[in-house]
């Protein structure tokens, strides 16, 4: 099939090139004229495992192409999605502006039957805008053309894209054209060869399954983060509280993994827009808005451990002086914070709402001097912070003569470090273990002080 994906962020660049991979010949559209010029270099604008060597051999053999030419896209392809960004508005709102805009361009340059595919993340009713903002270009131009907008909403986990869309749990399609789920049911039937996992439903009810299925998660999330919390109050360990509950089918594992908080461009945004939609029909939504309440709080917990161990050692090394501690607005001037992981999560540069830009930002506050290290997301890292903080390529030096070190992101390579050599080379051997992938008592007994979320 003959396919364009107008917008060549993450969700529009990884379904692009997975379409491509099955055979169809794939337009990509950008209006940003340096992306698109990079992607024709072979070039890609985020980090995903596997998507470099997919987007190179498609484009190779011809099945994948780049531009920033909507109109001939519009004219060759049978299905337009639209996978373009919907950033949220003070209050919380998805801005349609884009998607609107470039339902109006295919408008404008149809030249015959269409599908317009909602790919991006969009507030219930979309679609019949998106419909309404077509059929007004169409008319304009005094053509008669059919067309069908569905909404196809994208479950993708970044650092695991590639194996999410070729092999996926589930495909949801929401149209009332039997047309259009027949050919929609076509251009995914490569991914459906062991089980037929594609869902046909209402337009509505599939805008509002993504909310739905975004805010499940991020729930998760927060019940699990208030459990710890509570586990460190009453002297119980998550851990343990965890793989008893997970075990139930009912509740399974997935999700239940507390730490700093969630971040990404996924769950913070749909939270917050699912509770302003619920909000503009009179209804309050009280579970989500403490999902929302809890994970930001969340996020500066860690720093509170931080600050309140750095205030003991004070109170402390002043006892020994015989002088009383003085309190100060910059807790932490003079230490140097280790920072590992910077991305919101691993396997991504993603830096979305990331936990480490509230603790980092918490951190400097108090005075504290940073050294982070992340695999990937150092290049973002530096949009946000500039030269606010250090910046290390090897994580061993991250520690060196470091007062303290925080894991805000589980990379793999974090798990199993060199505990004995960073033991030696840091100046006090103390972890803030932002997301609990050391074992509290077999730190202890090498010699470190440990903090965990929920750990005893």
């Amino acid at each position: 099939m003959n396919i364009c994906v107008i917008g060549t962020g993450y969700v529009g660049l990884v379904a692009g090139t997975c379409f491509a991979d099955s055979g169809n010949d794939v337009i990509c559209v950008d209006i940003d004229a340096k992306k698109i010029e990079k992607l024709n270099k072979g070039e890609i604008p985020i980090y995903e495992p596997g998507l470099q060597e997919l987007v190179s051999r498609n484009a190779k053999e011809g099945r994948l192409k780049f531009t920033t030419d909507i109109s001939c896209a519009a004219r060759e392809s049978l299905i337009c999605f639209i996978a373009v960004g919907t950033p949220p508005g003070e209050d919380g709102s998805a801005d349609l502006k884009y998607v609107l805009d470039v339902a109006k361009s295919i408008g404008m340059h149809m030249n015959g039957y269409r599908i317009i595919v909602d790919k991006s993340t969009v507030p219930v009713g979309t679609a019949d805008k998106v419909k309404a903002a077509i059929r007004e270009e169409v008319k304009k131009r005094s053509k008669d053309y059919e067309f069908d907008v569905v909404s196809n909403p994208e479950f993708l986990k970044e650092g695991a894209a590639i194996e999410d869309f070729m092999k996926p749990d589930r495909v949801v399609i929401g149209t009332d054209s039997v047309r259009a789920a027949e050919i929609m049911k076509e251009l995914y039937s490569p991914f459906m060869r062991k089980t037929d996992r594609l869902i046909v439903m209402d337009v509505r009810s599939a805008e509002m399954t993504k909310y739905a299925a975004n805010a499940m998660l991020a729930t998760k999330i927060s019940f699990i983060n208030e459990i710890a919390n509570l586990c460190e109050l009453v002297g119980a360990d998550i851990d343990n509280v965890r793989r008893g509950i997970g075990t139930d089918s009912r509740i399974g594992f997935e999700f239940l993994f507390p730490g700093a908080g969630y971040g990404g461009s996924c769950f913070p945004k749909d939270v917050q827009a699912i509770v302003r939609i619920a909000g503009e029909h009179g209804y309050d939504m009280k579970v989500l808005k403490s999902v929302e309440e809890v994970n930001c709080r969340q996020k500066g917990l860690i720093v509170d451990k931080i600050l309140e161990h750095f205030k003991r050692e004070r109170s402390r090394v002043q006892g020994f002086k015989g002088s009383s501690p003085s309190p100060t607005t910059r807790p932490l001037e003079g230490k140097v914070i280790g920072v590992w992981g910077l991305s919101f999560k691993p396997k991504t540069d993603d830096m979305r709402e990331a936990p480490s830009i509230t603790i980092i930002n918490r951190l400097l506050d108090a005075g504290a001097k940073i050294k982070a290290h992340d695999p990937e997301a150092m290049d973002e890292a530096k949009k946000i912070f500039d030269s606010r903080i250090e910046y290390i390529q090897d994580n061993y030096e991250v520690v060196k003569d470091a007062d303290a070190l925080v894991v805000i992101t589980e990379w793999n390579e974090f798990r199993r470090p060199n505990f004995e050599k960073m033991k030696k080379i840091m100046k006090t051997p103390v972890i803030f273990d932002g997301r609990n992938i050391y074992d509290p008592h077999e730190m202890r007994s090498m010699g470190f002080t440990y903090y965990g979320v929920g750990r005893v």
